[in-house]
């Protein structure tokens, strides 16, 4: 949920100062990261108004942009990139991947398999709630499950 930690009734300058102190970032770690994240989300001046006033897709982009502009060591998501433009969708990916090689761990539940192999070394599949399948990116058992 983009909106995880976030209060609607504050602004998106002021929900980026509360996700970060919910991160358990001090006051200079979020006055360094709120500049790329203002920059990334491309909110421009409604950074100043209520999150609530904010489109699907400005809420997604201002809780992605909190997410990946603190590198933790491991980011959850769950079908965050299946909502908003292209044009941010093709930016998130690219910030992701940067992401990713910095070392960290995304674990991520998707629909979309083509993203699973954009992002993604290793995917699980899960039926039912149950684990069908396990398999690396690589493996010729998953690159001819991945054409069937």
């Amino acid at each position: 949920d983009p909106m995880m930690g976030m209060d609607g009734e504050l602004t998106g300058l002021e929900n980026i100062k509360l996700r970060g102190l919910f991160l358990g970032l001090s006051k200079n770690e979020i006055k360094n990261i709120t500049e790329d994240v203002i920059e990334f989300s491309e909110l421009g001046d409604f950074i100043k108004v209520p999150v609530r006033t904010y489109s699907s897709g400005m809420v997604l982009r201002l809780g992605f942009s909190i997410s990946t502009a603190i590198n933790p060591e491991i980011l959850l998501m769950d079908e965050w990139m299946s909502v908003g433009d292209s044009d941010f969708k093709r930016k998130a990916e690219m910030r992701l991947n940067s992401f990713i090689s910095k070392a960290g761990i995304l674990v991520m539940a998707t629909h979309d398999n083509g993203l699973a192999d954009t992002i993604c070394n290793q995917v699980i599949r899960l039926e039912h709630g149950e684990i069908v399948s396990h398999e690396r990116k690589y493996d010729k058992d998953y690159i001819s499950i991945r054409s069937y």
